[in-house]
């Protein structure tokens, strides 16, 4: 059973709601835009805000639900809910339906972490509010949230929900490899 929650949670993650939606929005495919990325900072790119505030909820959901189911579960081994998470996050960073080229898991990642633990998602999410409201960088945001999360999650969440964070968050910052490359030669936009 343990396993098949995990494929379901894959399976949630890799739903492609940013190409669904700015598809829907403009018809246009949002992997030729920008980064070519599916989330919603690619999103906002190619369809506007509304569409990116869409693709932010539902990305974020598709990876609080199935953990939430996860943790509920009779019986359920301590690390399910973690694996679970990390299994969403993978979903959109590599969906089978896209030939495993996703987005960066961001959004994703801040939906598992209120499953996980809601203080460090909730710190990782203002976290990246300054700091693209400061420097207009998302990835900047991004990365200094996920960090910020999983230094609030070791001191509040269960070591399990920490054991998940940690791999989240290595999906997270590989992902995106190529903007910390951009922000140390000081290139990203």
């Amino acid at each position: 059973m343990s396993w098949l929650l995990c494929l379901a949670a894959y399976l949630c993650g890799s739903i492609p709601f940013g190409l669904l939606i700015a598809r829907a929005a403009t018809g246009a495919d949002v992997r030729a835009v920008g980064s070519g990325n599916i989330g919603a900072t690619n999103v906002a790119r190619a369809a506007g805000k509304p569409a990116a505030l869409a693709t932010l909820v539902l990305d974020a959901l598709k990876g609080l639900v199935p953990v939430l189911i996860a943790a509920r579960s009779p019986e359920a081994p301590p690390l399910l809910a973690a694996a679970c998470a990390v299994a969403a996050v993978l979903g959109h960073c590599y969906p089978v339906w896209l030939r495993f080229h996703g987005g960066k898991g961001v959004a994703t990642g801040l939906g598992v972490s209120l499953a996980l633990a809601p203080w460090a998602a909730l710190a990782g999410g203002l976290t990246w509010l300054a700091l693209y409201k400061a420097f207009r960088i998302s990835s900047v945001g991004s990365l200094a949230g996920v960090l910020v999360a999983l230094g609030v999650a070791a001191a509040t969440a269960d070591r399990f929900a920490v054991y998940g964070l940690l791999g989240v968050s290595a999906l997270i910052v590989a992902r995106h490899k190529a903007n910390i490359r951009r922000l140390l030669a000081r290139q990203e936009g």
